[in-house]
C-alpha cells in the first residue's frame, strides 16, 4: 500500500494526471486534480458554457425521465425516447425563436442582441446535455464523469464529424459508441477524444453559432425566422447523433420506477 502512494504521489508531481480528469463529487461540485490546478488556461467563454452544461446533476436527470415515464405509462422506452426528442426540440426551437424575435425589435440594440443570443447558446448546450443524459438513462447508463459528459455533448453536437471521431479512438464504426465513451473508454483515451472534438468544436461550431448569432439581429422580423430554423436544425444533428451513439433502445426500462396510485 505504501509503494502504491509513493507511486501515485510521484505521478502527480510529474504532472501525469491529466488536465480535465475531474469528476462530480456528491456536492455536485467538480473535483480538481493537480494537472488542472497547475496548468491553468483561461476559459473561451463557449468553453465555459460547455463546462457548465455538463455539470447537471443525475438526480434531476432521474427525476425528469421518471416523470416522462410517469405521464406515459404504457410507453415503451423508444417511445420515451421520442417523447424527450419531441420536448429538446420544442425547448430550443422556442428559445431560438423568442430570442430572434427580440432581436428584431428596433428598441433592441446590437450590443443587447448578441447578449441574448449568448443566453440562447447556453440554452442550447445545457439542454443538449440534458437530452442526451437523459438518452442514457432510458438506456441505463449513469455517469457522473464531467470529461465523458463532455466528450457525449460535444460529438453529438458536432454531429458526424464529432462521432467520427470517438469511433476512431475505439476502432471502428458499427458500435454504440456512446455506451463506449460513458462506461469504458480509457481514461488516456478519454482524454486524447476531449482535446480532438474541443479542436473541431472551436474550428467549427463556433463559426455555425457565429454564423446563426448575426441572422438573430436581422431587422424587420427576419431573426425570429433564423433563430427557429438554426435551432432546429441543430437539434436534429443531436438527436441523429445520440441515436447513432446509444444504437436500438432495450425492450424494458433497465430502471423500475413506483407508479403513483390514483
Amino acid at each position: 500500500m505504501a509503494d502504491e502512494k509513493q507511486k501515485l504521489t510521484a505521478a502527480e508531481a510529474n504532472g501525469r494526471s491529466a488536465a480535465g480528469d475531474a469528476v462530480l463529487k456528491p456536492d455536485n461540485s467538480v473535483e480538481v486534480t493537480p494537472a488542472d490546478w497547475l496548468h491553468y488556461k483561461p476559459q473561451s467563454p463557449l468553453d465555459h458554457l460547455v463546462g457548465r452544461a455538463v455539470t447537471i446533476p443525475s438526480a434531476t436527470i432521474h427525476k425528469h425521465v421518471d416523470k416522462v415515464r410517469a405521464r406515459n405509462p404504457g410507453a415503451s422506452p423508444a417511445e420515451v425516447i421520442k417523447l424527450l426528442e419531441k420536448e429538446y426540440l420544442r425547448v430550443i426551437q422556442t428559445t431560438g425563436s423568442a430570442v430572434g424575435a427580440a432581436a428584431a425589435i428596433p428598441a433592441v440594440g446590437t450590443a443587447a442582441s448578441v447578449a441574448l443570443s449568448t443566453s440562447d447558446v447556453a440554452t442550447f448546450f445545457a439542454s443538449s446535455a440534458a437530452f442526451s443524459l437523459a438518452v442514457a438513462d432510458v438506456h441505463g447508463i449513469e455517469v457522473e464523469d464531467v470529461p465523458r459528459r463532455r466528450a457525449l455533448l460535444l460529438a453529438t453536437v458536432l454531429g458526424d464529424k464529432g462521432a467520427q471521431d470517438v469511433e476512431n479512438a475505439i476502432g471502428g464504426s458499427g458500435v454504440a459508441w456512446g455506451k463506449v465513451l460513458l462506461t469504458s473508454m480509457p481514461r488516456t483515451t478519454l482524454h486524447r477524444v476531449n482535446k480532438a472534438l474541443t479542436h473541431r468544436f472551436i474550428q467549427k461550431q463556433i463559426a455555425k453559432q457565429g454564423s446563426l448569432m448575426l441572422g438573430r439581429i436581422l431587422p424587420f422580423g427576419v431573426g425570429a425566422v433564423v433563430g427557429w430554423v438554426g435551432a432546429r436544425a441543430l437539434g436534429h444533428t443531436v438527436i441523429a447523433q445520440s441515436r447513432i451513439a446509444f444504437g436500438t433502445p432495450p425492450e424494458r426500462f433497465p430502471r423500475v420506477i413506483e407508479q403513483k396510485q390514483k
